[in-house]
C-alpha cells in the first residue's frame, strides 16, 4: 500500500448528496479535506427521481441552506419546474418541490466542489478503513493508495455490496452501469458493526419522442415560485417546463399480475426490505387490488433531454414486461424505454450504533451519513452529510461536537429517530414525525439554524448580514402591528378591509388575528409596513395568527428540554439499577442513550423505567 503523502484532516467517502455536503462543510470550516468518489462524472448524481423537495423533504433542504449548505442554492440554479405544495393548509406543512435538470444539477455541484479552497476531489474506490487504538486514521483504496486523516465520513449510498435485479437476472452494481463496493462493507463488519440489508428501486426512463402528450393531463409549475435558498434573490421558475399525468388501468394491472413469477420481489430472490412509502408498481397492484388505476407523473429529466421519469412506477420486472405494461397505458401506446427499471439491494449499518453527532460509537472519528444509515432520499442524505461534515471538522480541530434537537429542526428529528429507534426499512422524512412541526417550518429555518451555522463557521458574512436584516425587519414589524391603532373614526379603513364600523379602537395586530384579514391588507395602512420585504411580512402574519398555538408548543418544548438536560455518562452501568427490568436494561445497553430524554424515546423503555432512571441519575449527581 502506497501512502499518498498528503495528510488530510477530513476524508469523505462517496460524492453523492451526503458526501458533497459533508466535504464542502469540512473545507469551508478550514479543514484540509479529501472527497473520494468512484466516478468523477457522477458527482451529486440523481439516481432516481430528478427532483428536490416535497413534504418534509423541502424542510430539510431549507435547513441545509440555513446552516450554510449547498443543496438549496444548487436546485434554485438548476431547477426547471417549481411548485409550492399544501398552499391551502397551515404553514407547518407547506413545502416547496422542484424538478431538476439532472445533468445541470450534477455539473453545477461538481463545479462548486472543484472551486472550493481546501478541498481535493479525487476518483478512487475505498476498500477499507485504517484504524488504530485512538480511532480511525485513514482509508485505503482499491488502487493501492492510502490516505491519512483525523476524521472519516462514510457516505456509501447503495454501493456497499450492491446487487441489481432486473427480472430474475441479478448482477453486482451500486447503480446501473456502475460497480459495487465490496471491501468497505466487509471492513465495517470486521470492526464489529451490525450490518443489515435494504432494498430500493427505480422506474424505467421513457423516450419523450414516443409519448402522445396530447392524451395526457398537463401539470404546470408556478411561474414565480419561492426559492429554497434564503440567499436566492427574487422568485424562481420563470421559464418552467411541464410535467404530465398518466394512469395505469386494469389491463396494466393484469399484465403485472400475470408476470409476478418473474419478479424478484415476489419469487423470493430479493431479501432486503423495501421502502413502505414508495412501493414498486407490482407492490401497488398486489397490495391494493381494489384500485382500478394508479397515477404516475411523467417528469422531464432536463431541458435538453428526451428522457422522461415516470414517478411512482419503480419496478424490478423484466424489460419485456415493463414495455408491455407501459404500452397498455393511454398516451404511452408506442412508448420506447431508454433505460429499464430495476431494484437494488445494498448493505447499511444499523444507525443505533451512532451518536446524535453521527459519529460511530465503536470507532472514534468515524462518521456515517446518508443511505449507509438506512435512509432514503437526496434531502435526508444531504442533511445528514452536512451534520457529519460539521462534526468531523470540529473533531479534527478538537472542538466540541454539535447536535440538533427535535425542537430545532427536521434534521434533529431524523437523526434522533435513527440513533434511538433504528429502522427496519428505508427511512423517509414526513411532517408527521415532528411533534413540534409548527415551530419547524420551511419559512423560519434560517431563524432556527443560521445562528448555529454562523457559530461553526459555515455562514458567510453576506448571509449573516441578510439574516440580521430580516430579523430587524421582523422586530420593527411586530412593533408597528402592536402600536398602530385603528380608531372608530377611521371608517374608510374598515370599509377598505370589508369590515363593519368599529365600536372601540383596535391595533393592527388585533385586526390581523381575524381569519379574513391578511398581512397584505395591512400594508396600505402604514408606510412602516410597506417598506418591509415579503419574507418579513410572512413571518409577521404567521407569528400573529398562530401565536397561541406557537406558545403552547414552546411550553411543551421547555418541559421536554428538562429531560434532555439530564446527561447519561458514556459507559454508564445500567445493570446496577436493580429495579429496571431485564428487557429495559437490554434496550438501554444496546442504544446507550446520551440523555434521559433520548432514553424515553427508546421503544420498550417504559415511563416507569424513566422515572427510576431519573431518580438514580439525580441521586448520584449525573447530568
Amino acid at each position: 500500500m502506497f501512502s499518498y503523502g498528503k495528510e488530510y484532516q477530513v476524508i469523505v467517502v462517496g460524492a453523492g448528496h451526503a458526501g458533497c455536503e459533508a466535504a464542502l462543510a469540512a473545507a469551508r470550516m478550514g479543514c484540509q479535506t479529501l472527497l473520494l468518489t468512484m466516478g468523477l462524472d457522477t458527482v451529486a448524481q440523481m439516481s432516481c427521481n430528478p427532483a428536490i423537495g416535497g413534504l418534509a423533504k423541502g424542510h430539510l433542504v431549507c435547513e441545509v441552506d440555513a446552516l450554510g449548505g449547498e443543496m438549496g442554492l444548487n436546485i434554485d440554479e438548476t431547477g426547471i419546474q417549481f411548485r409550492r405544495l399544501n398552499t391551502r393548509k397551515g404553514p407547518a406543512v407547506r413545502a416547496g418541490r422542484a424538478q431538476a435538470d439532472r445533468m445541470a444539477y450534477s455539473a453545477r455541484m461538481k463545479g462548486v466542489l472543484e472551486a472550493q479552497d481546501g478541498l481535493d476531489l479525487k476518483q478512487g474506490v475505498v476498500e477499507s478503513l485504517t484504524v488504530d487504538a485512538l480511532g480511525v486514521c485513514g482509508v485505503e483504496t482499491r488502487d493501492g493508495l492510502s490516505f491519512a486523516a483525523r476524521s472519516v465520513v462514510v457516505t456509501a449510498g447503495t454501493f456497499m455490496r450492491g446487487l441489481i435485479h432486473v427480472g430474475l437476472k441479478s448482477y453486482a452494481g451500486g447503480r446501473a452501469g456502475e460497480p459495487a463496493s465490496e471491501g468497505l462493507s466487509d471492513c465495517l463488519r470486521g470492526l464489529g458493526f451490525r450490518v443489515g440489508r435494504l432494498k430500493t428501486g427505480t422506474p424505467a426512463r421513457l423516450s419523450a419522442r414516443s409519448i402522445d402528450f396530447s392524451m395526457l393531463q398537463r401539470q404546470d409549475g408556478d411561474r414565480l415560485a419561492r426559492p429554497f435558498s434564503f440567499m436566492t434573490s427574487g422568485p424562481v421558475g420563470v421559464d418552467p417546463v411541464s410535467c404530465y399525468i398518466a394512469n395505469t388501468n386494469e389491463k396494466t394491472h393484469e399484465i403485472i399480475r400475470q408476470n409476478l413469477d418473474r419478479s424478484p420481489l415476489y419469487s423470493g430472490v430479493i431479501e432486503g426490505v423495501g421502502p413502505r412509502y414508495c412501493p414498486s408498481i407490482e407492490d401497488k397492484v398486489v397490495r391494493f387490488p381494489e384500485r382500478a388505476s394508479h397515477q404516475t407523473f411523467l417528469e422531464p429529466e432536463g431541458r435538453e433531454s428526451a428522457e422522461i421519469y415516470p414517478s411512482g412506477m419503480s419496478t424490478s420486472l423484466p424489460p419485456d414486461v415493463q414495455l408491455a405494461f407501459y404500452r397498455s397505458m393511454v398516451g404511452l401506446e408506442h412508448v420506447e424505454i431508454m433505460r429499464p427499471g430495476y431494484a437494488i439491494e445494498y448493505d447499511f449499518v444499523e444507525p443505533t450504533q451512532l451518536r446524535a453527532t453521527l459519529e460511530t460509537k465503536k470507532v472514534a472519528g468515524l462518521y456515517h451519513a446518508g443511505q449507509v444509515n438506512g435512509t432514503s432520499g437526496y434531502e435526508e442524505a444531504a442533511a445528514q452529510g452536512l451534520l457529519a461534515g460539521i462534526n468531523a471538522a470540529r473533531r479534527s480541530k478538537d472542538q466540541e461536537q454539535i447536535t440538533i434537537g427535535r425542537d430545532e429542526g427536521y434534521l434533529g428529528v431524523m437523526v434522533d429517530d435513527l440513533v434511538t429507534q433504528s429502522t427496519r426499512e428505508p427511512y423517509r422524512m414526513f411532517t408527521s414525525r415532528a411533534e413540534h412541526r409548527l415551530l419547524l417550518r420551511e419559512d423560519n429555518a434560517d431563524q432556527r439554524l443560521t445562528p448555529l451555522g454562523r457559530k461553526v463557521g459555515l455562514v458567510s458574512d453576506q448571509r449573516w448580514e441578510a439574516f440580521q436584516k430580516k430579523m430587524e425587519g421582523i422586530g420593527v414589524g411586530l412593533k408597528v402591528l402592536r402600536d398602530h391603532r385603528v380608531r372608530p373614526s377611521d371608517s374608510s379603513v374598515m370599509a377598505g378591509l370589508g369590515l363593519e364600523k368599529l365600536r372601540n379602537g383596535v391595533t393592527l395586530e388585533e385586526l390581523l388575528r381575524r381569519p379574513e384579514i391578511a398581512i397584505t391588507d395591512m400594508v396600505p395602512l402604514t408606510e412602516s409596513l410597506a417598506v418591509l420585504s415579503d419574507d418579513v411580512l410572512e413571518q409577521l402574519e404567521i407569528a400573529t395568527k398562530y401565536e397561541g398555538y406557537i406558545e403552547r408548543q414552546l411550553e411543551q418544548v421547555a418541559r421536554q428540554r428538562e429531560y434532555e438536560k439530564i446527561r447519561i455518562p458514556d459507559g454508564f452501568e445500567f445493570s446496577t439499577i436493580e429495579s429496571l427490568s431485564n428487557e429495559v436494561r437490554e434496550k438501554l445497553l444496546e442504544i446507550r442513550p446520551q440523555t434521559l430524554g433520548q432514553a424515553g424515546r427508546i421503544q420498550g423503555v417504559t415511563p416507569a423505567a424513566i422515572a427510576v432512571l431519573n431518580v438514580y441519575l439525580r441521586k448520584h449527581k449525573h447530568g
